[in-house]
């Protein structure tokens, strides 16, 4: 019985899903698939009800879980009881970050993070806010990166990397263009394209609407600003950005801030409280790297829970490359 057998066995059971699983670890399908047939070969036991679209557990794997996360946490204390005493940070680090959201700062404190400590996999996972949020607190995930309505998400701690308001974007002659404001009640006339449920930026507009007892249209949802913005341009409705996403459309679209949400949208680091070694340095990092503004919108620091400064980087460029689990 190895370790990586038991890692991907407590993945697919989280996950519910071979193909997910094996996104999550970083190898193929087939390799997860031929590791835990090894395991179910070696306990006597099939761990899994293949049967349904959902791979969920027998009453074996059910027995099995608990023990294989405690292994797995051991295996990961031994390793970080012997990196606190030689200084030195292993293990691996999940990071999230919502879909549609690229941010330059991010990948430099990944970066100078995998510099200092190549002994550490670092995986990256895309999904929507709330899914990563809840990847937080469930211990899936160690830090990431979410669209919020709050700078302080239930039973998290955040950094609050930008806070802005939310804006219309329409082509040049629409009509609320010429309005001496934009409400939400003005909306009401025209289809929407928002965010789909799941992101900070929806959870924003869908506040401010429930607060005026107001039922727009959405007729369009797309994930990525880009999206969004095509689909104004050719008139199909009016998109619902924050004020730095509207501003990159600037050629073909025209910005007009919604005068009565004053909820603004988020974007925010996310921890658990007391994390580990390598996910508080990594906060450490990323502190640094969203010192300054991002995409033109404030950046302020909400609860960072005395995030240290990083430790100097390593010396050796060179020695920069992730280790990947092997497949077989």
């Amino acid at each position: 019985m190895e370790l990586r057998q038991l890692a991907y066995f407590v993945a697919v059971a989280e996950e519910q899903n071979f193909t997910r699983a094996a996104e999550r670890v970083h190898i193929s399908q087939s390799g997860v698939s031929a590791q835990i047939r090894r395991l179910e070969r070696e306990l006597g036991a099939e761990l899994f009800d293949r049967s349904a679209r959902t791979a969920t557990l027998t009453p074996a794997g059910a027995a099995a879980l608990a023990p294989a996360r405690a292994a797995l946490a051991a295996a990961e204390a031994v390793g970080q009881a012997v990196g606190d005493v030689a200084g030195v940070i292993r293990g691996r680090l999940t990071v999230g970050m919502v879909v549609g959201c690229t941010v330059t700062p991010l990948f430099d404190a990944l970066a100078a993070f995998h510099r200092a400590h190549p002994g550490v996999e670092i995986a990256l996972l895309e999904d929507d806010s709330d899914r990563l949020a809840e990847g937080v607190r469930a211990g899936t995930v160690d830090v990431a990166l979410i669209g919020a309505a709050t700078a302080a998400p239930a039973g998290l701690e955040a950094l609050t990397i930008v806070s802005e308001r939310l804006v219309i974007a329409v082509p040049p002659g629409h009509p609320l263009v010429h309005r001496p404001r934009v409400t939400l009640r003005d909306l009401g006339d025209h289809p929407v394209i928002c965010m789909p449920t799941g992101t900070g930026l929806r959870a924003v507009f869908d506040q401010a609407c429930a607060a005026q007892g107001l039922e727009p249209t959405v007729a369009l949802q797309a994930g990525a600003a880009d999206a969004m913005a095509d689909l104004a341009a050719r008139g199909l409705g009016v998109a619902v950005l924050s004020a730095s996403m509207a501003e990159a459309y600037r050629d073909r679209l025209t910005a007009r801030v919604i005068d009565d949400i004053d909820i603004p949208a988020l974007l925010c680091l996310v921890w658990r409280t007391a994390p580990g070694p390598a996910a508080r340095e990594l906060l450490a990092y990323g502190r640094r790297a969203f010192g300054g503004t991002h995409g033109g919108a404030h950046a302020d620091a909400t609860h960072d829970g005395g995030l240290p400064e990083p430790a100097a980087p390593g010396d050796d460029p060179e020695d920069s490359r992730a280790a990947s689990p092997e497949e077989q």
